[in-house]
């Protein structure tokens, strides 16, 4: 008997939102070098098409599809237009994301609204659409990219912590709902790792030393550490888990401040 399960993700489609660029697109391009072909959906066209070329490049195909994720018809027209493309849809990862930092006493009406309709309703809306599918074709695996701010207080926004924890709730109920058609949902909660939206932020040296202060393995979190962990999920290796988030986090949510 064998014991070690597959990692690969050999002729696999995974779904990817906000696979443009950053944590996206590392996800993307290591999906295909586990096997998979990808549909990358974002908003910009000239990203998602690099993001397709280097998905390419590891020898899969790529589905690069401009989706804004805030609007439920292109979320279902972009989940068709993958399953009419590639014929299946096995995996899905939620990662489009947003951030406005502002005090709880200045947030506004319409930054409230954009960051729920990004993080929260558009992972919901892609979940379910891509959910139907995966229950006519024997099941699937989603994956949530939430935050340990979603689990922690921290100095990020309140709006964007209070989506993100949202979405690890979202991620329980889903998995009990869906259970019975063998659709596992998980989840995973990054702390900083290093992107075109966090470097601004990292290369202030001041910033950089307060994050590492919180992070007891005392680095940034690098993008293998993170693509290891959405490829464990959407593996094989996974299929006893559902419901669950795994911070990837360096430490930091030992210490839960």
């Amino acid at each position: 008997m064998n014991y070690l399960p597959s990692f690969e993700l050999t002729d696999q489609v995974v779904v990817v939102t906000g696979g443009g660029k950053g944590i996206g697109r590392a996800i993307a391009i290591g999906a295909a070098e586990a096997g998979a072909d990808v549909a990358i959906l974002a908003r910009t066209s000239s990203d998602i098409n690099e993001t397709a070329g280097l998905v390419r490049d590891k020898g899969r195909k790529a589905y690069p599809i401009q989706t804004d994720i805030t609007s439920k018809q292109e979320i279902e027209e972009a989940v068709s237009m993958v399953y009419k493309e590639a014929g299946k849809i096995n995996i899905l990862i939620n990662n489009a994301g947003m951030n406005i930092r502002s005090k709880a006493s200045d947030v506004t009406e319409n930054e409230w609204n954009k960051i729920f309709q990004t993080n929260l309703q558009g992972a919901f809306f892609m979940s379910q659409a891509c959910a139907a599918i995966m229950k006519e074709n024997g099941g699937g695996k989603i994956i949530n990219v939430s935050s340990v701010a979603g689990h922690v207080a921290l100095r990020t926004g309140v709006v964007y912590a209070a989506t993100k924890a949202g979405m690890i709730q979202m991620t329980k109920n889903l998995a009990l709902e869906w259970a019975e058609d063998h659709i596992s949902v998980n989840a995973i909660g990054p702390w900083y790792f290093r992107t075109p939206l966090t470097d601004q932020l990292l290369e202030n040296k001041e910033y950089l030393q307060d994050i590492l202060s919180r992070t007891p393995m005392n680095r940034v979190g690098e993008m293998k550490d993170l693509v290891g962990a959405a490829v464990f999920l959407s593996s094989e290796a996974s299929d006893y888990m559902t419901g669950q988030t795994l911070f990837v986090d360096g430490g930091m949510t030992i210490y839960g401040f």
